[in-house]
């Protein structure tokens, strides 16, 4: 075979690859959009109590941030596609079983596992990228990653309106597209990750991570407190005002298309003009659509212009955040930041359905957009007074 059919076929295997990737994050993405409001709305029928229901929606972000001190060796020692395979799977058998039980304890233990499997096939998907992608390309196929999740998470929760045709529906729908994605990826190659040589310099890369650079690896845990508060508790929100279930499914699609549609916008911006302003400048902009949520009631047309513009000004805060720790942190310990800002987005994933459960029920049922709009604002007042300290520019 000549070296240009080697070449070819060698593009059309990294080609399917690529693609085969991509469509796992989509669906991975909408499992996690439908599963979060699905659920809150189920156990809101069923009764249970909205602080109740907040802290059964973390149960998934624990899994998330449990699997984050393990995964890796699982990949390192059977390859990127036996842990994608054995995360699909667990999303897929634990997302069957929920219609079959009504107990919080075994829906707590099933959430649980799905943020495993999630957790576990995202690593592995993300890892499979980087390090396959060309160095001149790697930047836009991580985008074509972060974007394919933020597709799939705003069409999951459609999902919703599929409730009136049966409660097992929505959840059997989800599997089928996780089976029509493992199909193809059984189809690729398994690789093994490289394995990286530890430098005894890099012990405290933590610690001077979080010195220089402690205000951008802020925006992973708001992105993670916001993404969950929206779509764990806003159903609950939702319901009580008296929206209906396809209105909630709707808006919370037109908070993630908000997101998606300023991805790039901001982040060509960014380039221009420096991250820390459109970061300050993003997190007034959602302070102030925030704020004004609770005073659009249930005027629809209102609100999907609100949720629009919260959704555009911080859905891209996580990656903001990231390139921002890229433009003044030393490249020794870039890893370690982005070790720290998925171990953040998981803490306010985490926290945000239990805040907004009980704020909900003890202290307002708009606290959680007060408490999303007060945070932002803290956030870009924060930013004026932080400087990149000298040490790390002269790093770079």
């Amino acid at each position: 075979m000549s070296s240009g059919a080697i070449a070819s076929a060698s593009l059309s295997i990294f080609r399917f690859r690529l693609i085969t990737l991509l469509l796992v994050v989509v669906v991975a993405g909408m499992s996690q959009g439908l599963l979060l409001p699905l659920l809150s709305i189920m156990l809101e029928d069923a009764g249970v109590s909205s602080d109740m229901n907040g802290i059964n929606s973390a149960a998934m972000y624990i899994g998330i941030f449990c699997t984050m001190f393990f995964v890796e060796k699982p990949v390192l020692r059977f390859g990127y596609k036996k842990v994608i395979v054995a995360g699909i799977a667990l999303v897929t058998v634990a997302s069957l079983m929920f219609p079959f039980t009504h107990s919080l304890a075994v829906w707590f233990v099933l959430r649980l596992l799905v943020g495993v499997g999630d957790s576990s096939l995202h690593f592995a998907t993300q890892l499979w990228i980087v390090s396959s992608s060309p160095a001149d390309r790697r930047g836009r196929y991580i985008s074509l990653y972060g974007m394919a999740y933020g597709l799939g998470f705003s069409l999951g929760p459609l999902g919703i309106n599929l409730l009136p045709l049966g409660r097992a529906v929505p959840f059997i729908v989800s599997c089928i597209f996780f089976i029509t994605v493992l199909l193809l990826v059984l189809r690729m190659n398994n690789e093994l990750p490289e394995r990286s040589v530890r430098d005894a310099a890099t012990e405290n890369r933590f610690v001077k991570t979080y010195r220089i650079a402690w205000f951008v690896l802020i925006p992973g845990f708001l992105y993670g407190l916001m993404e969950a508060s929206m779509n764990s508790s806003f159903p609950l929100y939702g319901l009580r005002i008296e929206l209906g279930q396809h209105w909630i499914s709707l808006l919370l699609l037109s908070f993630g298309v908000g997101g998606l549609i300023l991805q790039l916008p901001l982040g060509i911006w960014s380039d221009r003009i420096g991250r820390k302003p459109v970061l300050i400048a993003c997190g007034i902009v959602g302070s102030l659509a925030f704020f004004a949520i609770p005073a659009a009631g249930s005027n629809t047309a209102l609100l999907f212009v609100l949720f629009a513009v919260a959704g555009g000004a911080v859905g891209s805060f996580y990656s903001l955040g990231l390139a921002y720790a890229a433009d003044i942190l030393p490249r020794a310990i870039l890893p370690a930041a982005n070790v720290i800002a998925s171990i953040h987005f998981s803490i306010g994933s985490i926290m945000g359905p239990t805040l907004g459960g009980y704020g909900i029920r003890y202290v307002s049922l708009y606290s959680i957009f007060l408490f999303m709009g007060a945070a932002f604002l803290v956030f870009a007042l924060l930013g004026f007074g932080f400087r990149p300290s000298e040490q790390a520019v002269e790093a770079k």
